[in-house]
């Protein structure tokens, strides 16, 4: 019973690790797309190239605060599996299909496996 509870609470941090970094990446996205439309607008309108730059300085702060984020993320694994090494009963056991991480876009559930 106590294996189940500890596989099932590592499991329920796996995905939440996942869902995580899903958010990030899709945050970068969205921040990237905001900084091509406004450089796009600026052409557009035709004003100078002063106008609207603070705002752009603005986002490309955001861009970096979230690349540090996710950098962040990917440490998270490397001290997960160091965590996982002190927890008794976690040691031999991997989730997935033996990759470190599941691929991005996999939509099977994980499944814990000794």
């Amino acid at each position: 019973m106590r294996r189940q509870i500890l596989e099932q609470t590592a499991l329920d941090v796996a995905h939440q690790v996942r869902a995580v970094e899903d958010s990030i990446e899709a945050a970068l996205i969205e921040l990237a797309e905001l900084q091509n439309r406004m450089v796009r607008a600026r052409s557009i309108v035709g004003v100078g190239i002063g106008t609207g730059h603070e705002a752009l300085e603005q986002v490309v702060v955001a861009l970096q605060a979230l690349v540090m984020a996710r950098g962040g993320m990917a440490n998270c694994h490397s001290a997960l599996l160091d965590a996982k090494q002190q927890v008794p009963g976690l040691r031999t056991t991997s989730f997935g299909d033996g990759r470190e991480c599941p691929p991005p876009g996999a939509h099977a559930p994980l499944r814990a496996v000794a």
